[in-house]
């Protein structure tokens, strides 16, 4: 009997969702392959309704569906993606509750990563700016918008105020457009309920480095949604890129600074920085792949979605849009398929069904089947396209009847207040428990408050007491500075309580405070 093939999908976006559902599809009854999906979230997430989370037209979770459910027949590993070993055939995925590595082997490899929101080089960005990428940038900005209208109600310091009440969105495509419309709608509609807001306050700006938005459709419906962004109080500003980000200021390049508390950014974007790392052909930052989707260079691996370079026919590269990444993913998961059971492969050649971006208040445009359209049809259009296209009967349901609510009833004010994990905690250790192992990935450093431990390691069979750490001491930075595996088993020998810092924020510390990277060096070198 033919050995079973391990078929791994990496990503959870609408390219490696749709290719997991088409394998599981062509699986049918048979068994000779299995198929994993790695991704961050156990969820799959619909980002063209995303916008419409600002202004709680839609439930959070109305435009999330559980991949276990869309994905029966799949194992689903819910982990970040940290290393890919082509030689070996496998990945590493990042620790769960114990710090050790997990790797995944697989016969075929299917790279859907999608991009990342991307800050390099613009100073301040990573600190200052709001994403808007998934469902946790979504609900961070709602709860963001609601405080600083919260705060400027109350305000009495008139240019905090104004930046309280100045709202900022980089990025005049489709995504930016579909944010500042559904920003500009929400802080507008709601600012009747603050007894301390005339909405005569309130400029929304958006931010574009092209002559006009939504370069993606003809110039006449681009210059069309302009018009209507203008009527509704949206200043649009062409030719203006962002250069830095401060608390209270968004930086352009020619020099002009714009005072703000609320600075959304939906550029610039790149390809997954796994993409980078593997040894494989690219072109624009992105994988280089044939008709059929195979990497180039590389047997047994596809690419597809945002962080491929993907040919289409005639049509030059496919852009990077859902309903491209779905009839890539029916390909991709065509071609996987034939590679194991044998046939002919698939060219992918796809020319796209038409654009829609909604401009919020019952307005849209839309090019769609070579027709255009804008105003409410277009909104309808718009509307029931994408509901048709979210997957689950239960989440059209949830997402219609929401629509339906938000027509007569008013927008909810309410802020979640949702705390981040802290970057020190403080953990309790009882005698006899361990607080990581020899070979452990190297994740956290340990200060003690009070109590002792030792630190043990072992030597083939044997195993022997290095030291016996209390108060004021510290223990794992050595993984972390050389970027290794646990040298020792730290076991607790007293009741003991330690600071516990994430490895992202020592190496925070480290860099930027040289001195305290040297004591770090010295104890380590004291400690051999």
């Amino acid at each position: 009997m033919a050995a079973v093939k391990r078929v791994l999908v990496l990503g959870g976006g609408f390219a490696g969702v749709y290719t997991a559902m088409a394998l599981e599809k062509a699986l049918g009854g048979r068994e000779d392959f299995r198929i994993t999906l790695v991704n961050r979230e156990n969820y799959f997430v619909y980002q063209p309704m995303l916008p419409e989370i600002i202004s709680g037209s839609i439930g959070l979770f109305d435009t999330v569906s559980p991949l276990r459910r869309l994905l029966p027949k799949t194992e689903i590993q819910v982990r970040d993606v940290e290393g890919i070993d082509l030689e070996k055939k496998e990945i590493v995925t990042s620790p769960g509750f114990k710090p050790v590595a997990h790797r995944i082997p697989y016969d075929y490899l299917v790279l859907a990563l999608g991009n990342v929101t991307d800050f390099r080089g613009l100073t301040g960005l990573t600190q200052h700016a709001l994403p808007f990428k998934n469902l946790g940038d979504a609900l961070f900005v709602r709860n963001h918008i609601i405080h600083v209208l919260e705060e400027a109600a109350i305000e009495r310091d008139e240019a905090l105020r104004k930046s309280l009440l100045t709202f900022v969105v980089a990025g005049g495509g489709f995504s930016g457009v579909e944010v500042v419309a559904e920003l500009n709608d929400f802080v507008r509609g709601v600012a009747k309920t603050y007894h301390g807001i005339d909405r005569s306050e309130i400029n929304v700006i958006l931010l574009h480095g092209g002559d006009r938005i939504l370069p993606e459709l003809t110039e006449k419906l681009g210059l069309l949604a302009q018009r209507v962004l203008n009527r509704r109080g949206v200043e649009i500003r062409f030719k203006c890129y962002l250069a830095a980000a401060t608390t209270d200021e968004a930086v352009l390049k020619d020099g002009s600074r714009i005072a703000t508390r609320t600075l959304i950014s939906t550029v610039p974007s790149s390809p997954n920085p796994l993409v980078d790392s593997l040894p494989l052909p690219k072109e624009r930052g992105k994988l280089k792949v044939n008709g059929r989707l195979e990497v180039e260079g590389a047997d047994g691996i596809w690419a597809l979605g945002d962080c491929a370079l993907v040919p289409n026919g005639a049509n030059g590269f496919a852009p990077p849009t859902a309903q491209h990444a779905v009839q890539e993913a029916k390909v991709a998961a065509h071609n996987v398929v034939n590679a194991i059971r044998g046939g002919e492969s698939h060219e992918f050649s796809f020319p796209g069904l038409g654009k829609l971006g909604s401009l919020g208040h019952h307005s849209a445009v839309a090019e769609v089947f070579g027709f255009q359209v804008s105003g409410i049809l277009a909104w309808v259009m718009w509307r029931t396209i994408y509901l048709m296209k979210l997957p689950g009967w239960d989440r059209r349901f949830r997402t219609a009847l929401a629509w339906a609510v938000d027509m007569v009833l008013p927008p909810d004010l309410v802020q979640l207040k949702i705390a981040h994990s802290a970057g020190v905690m403080q953990e309790h250790y009882e005698p006899g428990q361990t607080v990581f192992r020899q070979g452990d990935l190297g994740d956290r450093l340990y200060i003690i408050i009070k109590g002792r431990c030792d630190v043990v390691r072992r030597d083939g069979d044997s195993e022997r007491v290095l030291a016996n750490l209390g108060p004021g001491e510290y223990f794992g930075e050595m993984a972390l500075l050389n970027q290794t595996t646990r040298g020792a088993t730290i076991q607790c020998s007293e009741p003991m309580d330690v600071l516990s810092l994430r490895k992202g924020d020592f190496g925070a510390l480290v860099t930027h405070l040289p001195a305290l990277r040297e004591s770090f060096e010295t104890v380590m070198e004291n400690r051999k």
